[in-house]
C-alpha cells in the first residue's frame, strides 16, 4: 500500500510538473498575442495621426485659396489655376453639396463655404499645379442624364477661355458626384478619375475599351458598398482597365484634432467638445466615434453645456469631421497623395 501510495504521489507529481510548462507556455503566448495587437493597433493609430498632420500642414501654408466665381448655363462654377498648371481637375460634390464648399469664404466668393475635407482637397490640388473646376448640381443630388451633356459642355468651354486644351483632365466625385463621374467619363475623355465613397453606375452603362483608369477611395464599414466596389474592380478589370483602391478606416478623435482641421475654431473649444463626446459618452475610452456624427444628437448637448462656436456655420464642418473619423459615408481629403499619384501617373 505504502509503494502504490508513493507511486500516486508520484504520477501526480509528475503530472503536475508536465501542466506547469503547458500552462506557462500558454500565458506567455496570451501575453505575446496581446503585446502584437496592442502594437499593431498603436501603430496603425500612430500611423493615422501622422498622415492626418501630414495632410493637414503639407499644403495649408504652401498655397492659398484664391477662387473666381462664374455662372454659366444655369448653375455656378468656381476655379482656381496655380502658376504653371500640369492638369485640371474636375470636382463633382456630393448630395446637399455645392462648388462653394471647396474653396473659403472671401471678398471674392461671399458664399463660399470652405468645409475641411473639400478645402484640402483643393489645397492638395493646387500644390501639385493642378488648376481646379467645381460645378454645382442644379438639384440636391446630380442628374445622370441632361445635367452631365450640360457640365460636359461647361468644361469643354472653361478649357479653351482659359487656353488649357494640351492639358490632362482628370475627375474626382465623391458619393452622389462619384456616381456622376463614372457616367461623365463616358462623354468626356479623362485621363484618370477617382470615385470616392460611391461605387459608380457602372452595371447601367455600355464601358467603352477607352474608359478611364479608376480610382475607388471608399470606407469599408459600408459593407454593402465594399462588395459592389469590389465587384466593379473585378469586372473593369476583365474590361482591361487599369482601376485600384484606397480603404478608409476610422481613427480617434483627440482634445486638438477638430481645431487642427478646421479654420476659425481654437484650441480650448476644440478641447471642451472632445471632453463633451467622452462625457455624453459619443466616444469611447480610446477617442472612436461609437456613430456617424449624423445619428448623434451632439449639436443639443453643444447648448445644453453652453458651449458657444466662434461661427455658428463650423457646426457642419465638425459634423464633417466627426462622420470622418467614423468612417462610414464622408468626403475625404487623407489619402490626397494616393489620389494625386494616380493622377499623375496616368497622365498622357
Amino acid at each position: 500500500m505504502l509503494k502504490r501510495g508513493n507511486r500516486m504521489v508520484k504520477q501526480q507529481s509528475n503530472s503536475q510538473s508536465i501542466r506547469m510548462p503547458v500552462i506557462t507556455t500558454f500565458l506567455i503566448l496570451i501575453c505575446v498575442l496581446v503585446w502584437v495587437l496592442y502594437r499593431e493597433s498603436g501603430e496603425k493609430s500612430d500611423s493615422l495621426t501622422g498622415l492626418i498632420k501630414e495632410n493637414l500642414n503639407s499644403v495649408s501654408f504652401s498655397v492659398k485659396l484664391d477662387p473666381t466665381v462664374e455662372f454659366r448655363n444655369g448653375t455656378d462654377l468656381i476655379w482656381q489655376i496655380p502658376d504653371s498648371p500640369k492638369a485640371i481637375l474636375f470636382l463633382a460634390h456630393g448630395c446637399n453639396g455645392k462648388a462653394a464648399n471647396f474653396w473659403d469664404r472671401s471678398p471674392k466668393c461671399p458664399n463660399c463655404v470652405g468645409l475641411p475635407e473639400e478645402r484640402l482637397i483643393t489645397l492638395n490640388a493646387l500644390a501639385k499645379r493642378f488648376a481646379v473646376l467645381g460645378v454645382s448640381s442644379s438639384g440636391r443630388c446630380w442628374s445622370m442624364e441632361e445635367e452631365r451633356f450640360i457640365v460636359k459642355d461647361i468644361i469643354e468651354w472653361w478649357v479653351v477661355k482659359q487656353k488649357l486644351q494640351s492639358l490632362p483632365l482628370v475627375a474626382l466625385g465623391a458619393s452622389s458626384g462619384g456616381y456622376f463621374v463614372s457616367v461623365l467619363a463616358t462623354d468626356l475623355r479623362f485621363s484618370s478619375i477617382t470615385i470616392m465613397i460611391a461605387e459608380g453606375l457602372f452595371d447601367r452603362m455600355d464601358i467603352p475599351k477607352s474608359y478611364p483608369p479608376t480610382l475607388f477611395v471608399h470606407m469599408p464599414k459600408d459593407k454593402w458598398r465594399r462588395v459592389r466596389i469590389e465587384r466593379y474592380l473585378t469586372f473593369l478589370k476583365s474590361k482591361g482597365i487599369d482601376v485600384a483602391e484606397v480603404k478608409c478606416m476610422e481613427f480617434a478623435l483627440s482634445p486638438n484634432l477638430l481645431a487642427d482641421r478646421i479654420p476659425g475654431l481654437d484650441l480650448a473649444t476644440s478641447g471642451k467638445l472632445y471632453s463633451l463626446f467622452q462625457e455624453k459618452g459619443f466616444i469611447d475610452a480610446k477617442g472612436f466615434m461609437r456613430n456617424d456624427g449624423r445619428a448623434i444628437q451632439w449639436k443639443a448637448a453643444l447648448k445644453e453645456r453652453e458651449i458657444i462656436l466662434p461661427d455658428k456655420s463650423i457646426a457642419n464642418h465638425i459634423q464633417e469631421e466627426m462622420n470622418l473619423a467614423f468612417a462610414y459615408h464622408e468626403m475625404t481629403s487623407l489619402p490626397s497623395e494616393q489620389i494625386f499619384n494616380w493622377f499623375e501617373t496616368h497622365m498622357s
